[in-house]
């Protein structure tokens, strides 16, 4: 239920982080692989590692998921090479600090833009060729800091938190429409794991890290490749009949 091969799997914000991880594991799963992002040698360097080591194609295909016309020709490139796209992971984001009073305009649509249209985006454009061939599968990732927030003043994320809660609405909405043309939509909603919007800014952070710990049931942040197990169900069959629902990958975070 969890082979994909034959599938072609689309990945954005794969030059690092989840998003690379993810790749790895769609390819080690059987499914070749579009790689999207804006940093193009990243991403042909995550790419050329996937094609050595599990024997699939890789392609990479810069993108910024912000931009309709970027978006709009990399899914053309995509479909250009492979011909379809089966699996959809919406993995691009930004991670912006900062209050409602101190936060600037920018900052705020920036967020909004990679966040949340950068979905709508990829979506927009991905799904009319799952309608005709009657399959999809689209996976949001969203946050667990979509249902919970921090109140210490250098932790404060309002337009993150505004954005991955914007994410679980799109994710419903889209569920509901398309599930008769055998296309699901799901989202996931990871908790703390080390990745280059984080180890510079959480992880050093040593009163946010002891605090997390202690909080967290597990007792630590999330290591690496944990979040593909998720990735790998709600992008397989095995997830059939499992649709605009929220999976918060949390070490038991949000439970406390």
């Amino acid at each position: 239920m969890f082979d994909l091969t034959g599938k072609v799997a689309v990945i954005t914000g794969a030059s690092s982080g989840l998003g690379a991880d993810a790749a790895r594991a769609y390819a080690e799963q059987g499914a070749d692989v579009a790689l999207l992002a804006r940093r193009k040698e990243k991403l042909e360097a995550v790419c050329n590692e996937i094609k050595e080591k599990t024997g699939r194609k890789a392609i990479a295909v810069q993108c910024d998921v912000s931009k309709e016309e970027s978006v709009k020709a990399a899914v053309e490139e995509v479909l250009k090479q492979y011909g379809k796209i089966d699996i959809l992971l919406n993995d691009a984001g930004v991670a912006q600090g900062g209050s409602v009073e101190n936060l600037t305009t920018e900052l705020w649509d920036r967020s909004m833009d990679i966040n949340v249209k950068g979905i709508f985006l990829m979506s927009k454009y991905v799904i009319p060729g799952m309608k005709e061939r009657k399959y999809g599968r689209i996976v949001n990732i969203a946050s667990v800091n979509a249902i919970i927030a921090d109140k210490e003043d250098t932790l404060v994320r309002h337009v993150y938190n505004t954005s991955k809660a914007a994410v679980l609405g799109l994710t419903k909405a889209m569920a509901a429409s398309y599930a008769r043309y055998n296309i699901t939509v799901n989202a996931l909603g990871p908790g703390l794991f080390e990745s280059e919007m984080t180890e510079g800014t959480l992880f050093k952070h040593e009163g946010f890290m002891k605090m997390y710990n202690a909080l967290c049931p597990a007792s630590r942040p999330g290591a690496r490749g944990e979040m593909n197990g998720p990735i790998l169900f709600l992008s397989s069959d095995a997830c059939s009949y499992v649709n605009g629902q929220f999976f918060v990958v949390d070490g038991g975070l949000s439970i406390t």
